[in-house]
């Protein structure tokens, strides 16, 4: 799929550190990076995407017990629990209609697997993360303390757009290693009728999601993805958010050196967010239905302190 295209080297990809660099664009202390594309205004015209009414998850389900680690307390009656009686609620001691159940869970959710997110301390370039951070601010006890997950602590909330890059070609879904390039994102959004503005979400369908669904496909190290040659589009276009139903970058990369550039460049040189392992099947079915192929997209992340990433479960509103 690469016969015609301009392919960037290796040598430019390697400037794309300097070129695409975010680093100071919104201050030395900004921890936000693309987010920063999100304003009010941005906000308000995702809040009149929705036309339908209609909302549908953009996630896996974790499935239990091969995705986390889990261990279920059930308790029927309350009154029986093991140190009820040192409850200091008088009440608790006798209660035998009131039962619960709860849960210890452990999870790794960076991989090929699990939706989640990534903030921009996920990944270290020369040893350094955005806005120019050392990664020694990373640290094993307590996590980072610069550009965690905790920075989108109020939420991202935009409008999100959906590239079906697979139905532009025609095709089920993606080969593995197939890469996607700008003239994919622009043939999709001549097919759809929309185009892509500042501060939007970009959602790449692949159509992994369809081939996991229907021939329990796993990724390994080779799966579809985004280009390199993306990361100047995205860049002009002033995407705040990527996402795809893979982990972002087409594998293998092309570049020797570079072994995942949309993660690299992306996160370290222009503090671009990104939402991998989607589940885009739903969302895509929903706006072939409507005809409508913006949203509203609603990601919250859990504010663990000092993570570079969460499980999330992205909403799109039609």
């Amino acid at each position: 799929m690469t016969a015609g295209r301009a392919i960037p080297t290796q040598d430019d990809v390697l400037g794309y550190f300097n070129l695409l660099s975010n680093w100071g664009r919104w201050g030395d202390e900004d921890q936000l990076g693309t987010l920063n594309h999100i304003t009010d205004d941005v906000r308000l015209a995702a809040a009149r995407a929705v036309r339908h009414g209609r909302s549908v998850s953009c996630a896996w389900e974790v499935a239990a017990p091969e995705e986390m680690e889990r261990a279920t307390t059930s308790c029927p009656c309350a009154a029986d629990m093991p140190g009820a009686e040192n409850m200091p609620v008088p009440g608790f001691h006798a209660d035998r209609r009131w039962g619960f159940s709860s849960e210890r869970i452990g999870i790794t959710f960076h991989g090929n697997t699990l939706t989640h997110v990534d903030s921009p301390c996920h990944v270290f370039w020369d040893g350094t993360m955005y806005n120019g951070r050392s990664h020694s601010l990373v640290d094993p006890a307590t996590g980072s303390a610069w550009a965690a997950v905790t920075a989108a602590a109020n939420g991202i909330i935009t409008r999100g757009v959906l590239l079906d890059v697979a139905r532009a070609r025609g095709v089920p879904w993606l080969a593995p290693g197939q890469g996607v390039f700008p003239e994919d994102l622009e043939e999709a959004e001549r097919r759809q009728g929309v185009r892509v503005r500042s501060g939007d979400a970009v959602l790449l369908r692949t159509g992994y999601g369809r081939a996991r669904h229907e021939a329990g496909e796993s990724i390994g190290f080779t799966q579809a993805g985004w280009h390199a040659s993306c990361l100047p589009w995205l860049h002009e276009r002033g995407v705040a958010l990527i996402a795809a139903d893979t982990p972002q970058d087409v594998q293998p990369s092309g570049y020797d050196d570079v072994l995942m550039p949309v993660h690299a460049v992306g996160l370290v040189a222009m503090g671009l967010w990104l939402l991998d392992n989607c589940d885009l099947e739903a969302c895509a079915a929903t706006a072939v239905e409507l005809g409508q192929w913006d949203f509203h997209l609603a990601v919250a992340p859990v504010r663990f302190a000092g993570t570079s990433g969460s499980p999330v479960n992205p909403i799109a509103t039609f």
